[in-house]
């Protein structure tokens, strides 16, 4: 049994993607489940009572705040301070859980997809501090794109009223971690100058639903280039599956 755990689960992409992935393989013995968990701390439980799982998915809020229900992390998961992938090694009193981060690979893929040969981009924008946010910092980094994280909150980011028409100019790619303008909230988008975007500009959102958020829309009439969050999902996803049918510990 695998599933996936984080609050709220009613928008869940990964048991539909999965039961889709099961049936077209004539999985028929595999399952996946959804197990909202209103508080970090019914994760022990959870466990306890599925004896059966072999793995699971992490969303939000939870991303980060499962590192310490872990017994190991990838070195990866390490570097980026978040999981949203743990692999169930062994069973029993001896059952080790092993943290992954798969979002970098996905967020990595998608973006090379999507830049392809039609933009150079020097310089990036991360909207938001999250579990997420942390996951896109560590594959620009590995693509040697620096960046700048920008939150309302936080207090060692930039704030989005310092965002000037310079520095929107020198940062052609922005990508949204936050989930401003999730379904049904579609009419919430991050804050920022969108008067200054252009056609030089690469919008890249990890919301999902709708498929063109207003953060989005904001950039497609002014002329950027957009990417949602869906073929990143796609590409976690079928990273997960590949750690847990791998003899990776």
């Amino acid at each position: 049994m695998y599933g996936l755990i984080g609050y709220p689960l009613s928008h869940s992409f990964s048991k539909d993607f999965f039961t889709r992935k099961f049936a077209d393989e004539n999985l028929q013995t595999v399952e996946y489940r959804n197990f909202p968990l209103e508080n970090i701390d019914e994760f022990r439980s959870l466990i306890d009572t599925q004896p059966d799982l072999q793995g699971l998915n992490v969303t939000i809020p939870y991303k980060e705040k499962i590192i310490a229900f872990l017994d190991e992390l990838d070195p990866v998961a390490a570097e980026i301070g978040a999981v949203n992938t743990i692999k169930f090694i062994g069973a029993g009193e001896s059952r080790i859980l092993r943290g992954f981060n798969t979002d970098a690979y996905g967020f990595a893929r998608s973006l090379q997809e999507t830049l392809k040969n039609k933009h150079s981009v020097q310089q990036a924008l991360i909207l938001g501090t999250g579990g997420a946010s942390k996951a896109v910092a560590y594959s620009l980094k590995k693509m040697g794109i620096p960046y700048a994280f920008v939150s309302s909150s936080s207090k060692s980011s930039l704030g989005y009223d310092s965002l000037t028409h310079d520095l929107i100019q020198n940062c052609k790619l922005i990508v949204n971690t936050t989930p401003l303008g999730m379904y049904p909230k579609i009419l919430d988008c991050p804050a920022i100058p969108y008067e200054f975007l252009g056609k030089d500009h690469v919008l890249f959102d990890l919301v999902y639903n709708p498929a063109i958020t207003k953060f989005l829309q904001n950039g497609i009439d002014r002329g950027a280039v957009t990417c949602n969050g869906l073929k990143m999902l796609e590409y976690q996803a079928l990273k997960a599956w590949e750690i847990w049918g791998s003899n990776e510990s």
